[in-house]
């Protein structure tokens, strides 16, 4: 049925940009994780959790090393996001800190990409998340491990909370990466580059235009020129 009324939904989307709240009515099993992969596949023709994890674990050694690399403020605080990772083995737990370390490295807050709160804020908590317009909410117990699931995971555009237990960030960051093309939303200004990475190096989506912020992580990561400042 998904498949049969994607010609509908994409015209709804890109002629009359409806509200979040408004299309979560109309399509409601759309936000989910199976059929917002379908659905980035049926615009892209790209495998979505296939290629984003494979490219970023096979780019994670090459982006610690650069991240290992940053002196002053930004070398502190990437060192201090990396740290979980000589803790535990567990893949999420690395791949949520090199995705923290590259908005870092970007010149970016990965405080606006992923909103923690303790499973003891509650409704304090919950009023933050609503407040979110483009986001990651994790509630985590409030001396959790870092190999510790969190106790919720999920995304939230325009104050409304579209997906929820997903257990993990990077999982979580994917489907917020799928929601902007589901919707046709726009990256916010203050996460550009991040997602500009996440896009176009990672996903290879439009990858011959990059701005130099993302040409240097290309130049430096994996020693390749061939991207044309925008």
């Amino acid at each position: 049925m998904m498949e049969k009324t994607f010609a509908h939904r994409r015209q709804e989307v890109l002629r009359d940009a409806p509200l979040v709240a408004d299309y979560k009515s109309r399509w409601p099993a759309l936000f989910c994780v199976r059929e917002l992969t379908a659905e980035f596949k049926r615009i892209t023709t790209v495998g979505l959790l296939s290629k984003f994890f494979s490219e970023l674990d096979a780019h994670s050694s090459n982006l610690m090393r650069v991240f290992g690399k940053k002196g002053a403020v930004q070398g502190r605080k990437i060192k201090s996001i990396m740290m979980p990772i000589s803790q535990t083995d567990a893949i999420d737990v690395r791949r949520e800190c090199i995705i923290k370390a590259l908005c870092v490295y970007l010149n970016e807050e990965p405080e606006n990409l992923v909103k923690e709160y303790m499973d003891t804020d509650g409704e304090s908590s919950e009023a933050a998340v609503m407040e979110t317009m483009f986001g990651i909410f994790v509630i985590r117990k409030e001396d959790a491990e870092p190999d510790d699931d969190p106790e919720d995971v999920g995304v939230i555009l325009e104050g409304v909370k579209v997906l929820d237990e997903l257990g993990n960030v990077p999982l979580a960051v994917v489907m917020l990466f799928a929601l902007v093309y589901a919707l046709n939303l726009s990256y916010p200004p203050q996460l550009r580059y991040t997602f500009e990475a996440l896009q176009k190096i990672i996903m290879e989506l439009d990858g011959k235009r990059l701005s130099k912020k993302n040409q240097a992580v290309c130049l430096l990561c994996f020693h390749s020129n061939i991207f044309l400042s925008c």
